[in-house]
């Protein structure tokens, strides 16, 4: 059947999820949030869509502990429905993970404490993963050998332009105590990734989705799928609720980038369409649909919901 859109479709859409924080043996975060069945209700939810995506992007923060049973959990959870979706996952250190048991039970590598960056290729669209923990600490940063790393990879443009995935976004947060535990050296990052073909950095950390502008590329931070930080909450306080977890579709344009938050839930409908309207519009002409669908004055009747 004919696509309904307008404009063109998507080169690439990418789920972008952060911070599950799995702990080992199921346990619960804190001994209240049920991280492990959070997550499955994340991956659930994006099923649902029925989007076609080309990967699943995890923006860090992949366990709490850095156990190697909840790396094992983790893989549990999120590589069946990655299969059932015929896409690639793509995983990112957090400072709540520890690389060692990062590298040997995600990549069946050694036991390590060199930063974990990774290049991937999504048929033309360049995924760089970027480590950006500090050994010992929970702030981030970028040293002098990853940044030359880095500007090595960008030197050569890919097809469809690249997106930086890591875990300490290069912008500020609302809520303030976040800031201690932000990321260093974004002067030199930023010296990088200016005018090259990056079109977008996608991280996670703040446990709050939000977005913003980094040497004039976007910044896209998802919500976290454990729980999130009350960013209306008092400036000085710090407060995370067991609510508002969600994921982030990334619907890539050849002249644009579309990020959509999926928050976790269904609220009670009041409102809508369902699928027999948009067959209904796809069987129009096409110069019919907009007329149709859009007029003040159409007569178009749809299907009744």
């Amino acid at each position: 059947m004919e696509s309904m859109r307008f404009g063109p479709d998507p080169t690439h859409t990418i789920a972008h999820l952060s911070d599950p924080h799995l702990l080992a043996d199921g346990k619960r975060l804190g001994g209240v949030v049920e991280v492990a069945e959070h997550l499955r209700r994340t991956v659930q939810q994006l099923e649902r869509t029925g989007r076609a995506v080309d990967a699943m992007v995890f923006t860090g923060d992949l366990t709490d502990l850095g156990e190697p049973d909840a790396y094992r959990e983790l893989r549990k959870i999120v590589l069946p429905s990655a299969d059932r979706l015929e896409c690639e996952v793509i995983w990112v250190m957090g400072n709540h993970d520890e690389r060692g048991p990062y590298s040997q039970h995600l990549f069946d590598g050694p036991d390590t404490d060199d930063p974990q960056d990774r290049v991937y290729d999504l048929q033309g669209l360049r995924v760089i993963a970027l480590d950006s923990t500090v050994t010992g600490y929970h702030h981030g940063g970028l040293d002098e050998e990853q940044l030359r790393w880095l500007a090595d990879e960008l030197a050569t443009p890919a097809e469809h332009g690249t997106l930086l995935a890591m875990h300490h976004p290069p912008i500020p947060s609302v809520v303030d105590l976040m800031n201690l535990l932000g990321l260093d050296n974004r002067d030199a990052f930023a010296d990088v990734i200016a005018g090259s073909d990056v079109r977008g950095v996608l991280a996670g950390h703040f446990h709050y989705s939000c977005h913003g502008t980094f040497a004039g590329v976007p910044v896209s931070v998802a919500a976290a799928s454990c729980y999130s930080l009350d960013a209306g909450a008092p400036n000085r306080s710090l407060v995370g609720v067991d609510g508002r977890q969600g994921f982030d579709l990334v619907d890539i344009y050849p002249d644009s980038l579309l990020h959509t938050q999926i928050p976790l839930g269904s609220p009670p409908v009041v409102s809508g369409f369902d699928d027999a309207v948009a067959d209904a519009l796809a069987a129009l002409p096409a110069h019919e649909r907009r007329e149709a669908f859009s007029s003040k004055s159409s007569t178009w009747t749809p299907p009744a919901y």
